[in-house]
């Protein structure tokens, strides 16, 4: 099993990789139960967001022999949530990731950077 932080600098890599936008990844060790970190990224469209989640899946795999737990929203690709249990990633469309600002409901989190060219931006104010 890969370590947390390890899964979390792969799959932004991944992400960066398809050209999202402000990717953000969010430490919730000391905050939550529910995932030691949050990935978020904004796809441009439908398109980009299925590249990014299949690059996201391919890479954690090659990498470091991780699978998600499961994939929701694949579907119609405006959220799409990839759960790697230690890590939670998000995938969104501009106007649903304005709507629930993560970044906002989880505020107290530390941001981890990365030094991804994507990295940055939705704040959530």
């Amino acid at each position: 099993m890969a370590e947390p932080l390890d899964l979390a600098r792969s799959i932004a890599t991944a992400i960066d990789d398809r050209k999202a936008r402000e990717i953000v990844t969010l430490d919730l060790r000391s905050l939550s139960d529910v995932a030691d970190f949050f990935v978020i990224a904004t796809a441009a469209n439908p398109r980009q967001a299925d590249a990014v989640i299949d690059r996201v899946i391919e890479r954690a795999r090659e990498e470091l022999g991780e699978r998600p737990i499961s994939v929701e929203g694949r579907e119609g690709l405006k959220w799409v949530l990839l759960d790697y249990g230690t890590v939670v990633v998000h995938i969104f469309q501009e106007e649903i990731r304005d709507y629930y600002r993560l970044e906002r409901l989880w505020g107290d989190a530390p941001r981890i950077a990365f030094g991804l060219e994507g990295e940055g931006g939705a704040e959530g104010a």
